[in-house]
C-alpha cells in the first residue's frame, strides 16, 4: 500500500518488540495525525532513506518530502500532530539540547533489547 503523501509517515522497526510498543504510545500522543509504518513493507516507497537507517532510527518523511530521523523525528512528529512544540523549538533553537536529545535517543535505541525487559512488552529480539 503506498502511503498518502498528504500526512507525515514515521518508519519504524516492525520486528522490534521495544519499537512497536513506544509507536502504539506515539500513535495515541499524535492522535492520527501522523501514519506509522513499519520500515519492512514501506521502505520501497522511500528511496532515499535506507534500511540501515531505519534500523539504527525512526524516520518521519513529511509530505513536503522533508526527512528527520531519531530525536528530530520524534519532535517533529509532536510538532505536526499540534502536540508538544516546545521541544521542536528547543531542539532547533538551542544546540546543546539537540546534541543531548539525539545522544539520549541513540542510547535508548542501541539498548532497546535490554530495555525491553522494562516494559510490559515481548523482548525485543534486535
Amino acid at each position: 500500500m503506498k502511503p498518502n503523501t498528504d500526512v507525515a509517515v514515521m518508519l519504524y522497526d516492525g520486528d522490534c518488540a521495544f519499537c512497536r510498543h513506544w509507536i502504539e504510545k506515539w500513535r495515541v500522543i499524535t492522535g492520527g495525525k501522523i501514519r506509522y509504518e513499519p520500515y519492512q513493507k514501506m521502505l520501497a516507497y522511500f528511496p532515499g532513506i535506507t534500511e540501515l537507517q531505519c534500523k539504527k532510527e525512526v524516520q518521519l518523511i513529511e509530505p513536503s518530502g522533508a526527512i528527520s530521523s531519531g530525536a528530530h523525528a520524534v519532535f517533529r512528529a509532536l510538532s505536526l500532530s499540534g502536540k508538544n512544540s516546545f521541544f521542536l523549538k528547543l531542539y532547533e533553537r538551542i544546540p546543546f539540547f539537540g546534541r543531548v536529545s539525539e545522544l539520549v535517543y541513540q542510547a535508548i535505541a542501541h539498548n532497546r533489547s535490554f530495555l525491553s525487559r522494562f516494559i510490559r512488552s515481548p523482548k525485543c529480539g534486535v
